[in-house]
């Protein structure tokens, strides 16, 4: 394994390790970067550190090490309307290129990479086709609804009411209070619940475990088991690249047609199909859709 190779190449390694508390047993083991876009930056990324730390679980408990790492993301949802979503894009690289150093100034035998919404999980797919280590996804699923099915997409119309007196100041303030009751995505098939989805149609996911509800404690062992699987592609060297294949990205955007997936996804399949060193374009989404 990578981790192995490097230590016998680098001997600062094992005491920098063992002054984060490793054994000595932990050393010799597959060594496991668990990468999350936990932070308090919104509800998609808030809750993600309670399945970092069943992922870690998973991970020893099966013969591992996992070290966890961390790059948050940003939401689109509060950029908007201000200059700040200006950087909502360039951060979808950022985490890439983020994710990148810390795998490979440190290399790892295999990752699990733990995100919810619309530039976190584009960006731990664009990063495991740039490393190409051994990967699972576990995606942080979606928000409860609020009162009468209200989301967050119907704010901004509640507001442009609210300016032209259709409805009072204080049913604009109840509508804004009770959208997001709980962590996870926005509730609704936008970019972040369709970036979800497309990662399990990519194979790159646990079966079924994508769009859970956020507050669902079967996510929870979803991602204990996803460390498990992590030591177990660590050990059988099997390769993202072994996963994906040209033909992988065009089930993905039929599943897109399915589901009436967001149109962000011309921006982001693409971009995870060129990390793979694969070439998809628009005509590829209206080929498909057209025949789905």
């Amino acid at each position: 394994m990578i981790s192995q190779e490097i230590r016998k190449i680098a001997p600062e390694m094992d005491p920098l390790r063992r002054g984060m508390g490793w054994t000595t047993e932990d050393l010799a083991k597959p060594q496991i970067i668990i990468e999350s876009a936990f932070g308090d930056s919104h509800p998609g990324s808030a809750h993600l550190l309670k399945f970092v730390d069943k992922a870690a679980d998973g991970v020893n408990q099966s013969g591992g090490k996992a070290a966890r790492y961390f790059a948050t993301d940003i939401c689109d949802g509060m950029a908007q309307g201000h200059d700040g979503i200006n950087y909502s894009l360039a951060s979808r690289d950022t985490i890439a290129s983020l994710i990148e150093i810390h795998a490979n100034a440190t290399p790892f035998d295999a990752g699990v990479f733990i995100s919810s919404c619309d530039k976190a999980v584009p960006s731990h797919l664009m990063s495991i086709g740039r490393l190409n280590i051994p990967a699972i996804i576990v995606t942080g699923g979606v928000m409860e609804a609020g009162p009468d099915l209200l989301t967050l997409e119907q704010i901004g119309a509640y507001s442009a009411m609210c300016q032209r007196g259709e409805i009072t100041e204080e049913k604009l303030t109840y509508y804004k209070e009770n959208a997001c009751p709980s962590c996870g995505a926005c509730s609704f098939m936008g970019t972040a619940a369709t970036m979800q989805v497309m990662a399990e149609a990519l194979g790159l996911m646990l079966p079924g475990s994508a769009l859970m509800p956020a507050t669902c404690e079967d996510l929870e062992e979803v991602a204990l088991k996803a460390g498990i699987q992590a030591v177990k592609l660590a050990k059988m060297n099997l390769y993202p690249k072994d996963i994906v294949t040209i033909k992988s990205f065009e089930n993905a955007i039929l599943v897109h047609a399915a589901i009436s997936g967001s149109s962000n996804s011309l921006l982001h399949l693409p971009a995870i199909a060129h990390e793979f060193g694969l070439y998809i374009d628009e005509k590829t989404f209206d080929s498909i859709h057209k025949n789905a």
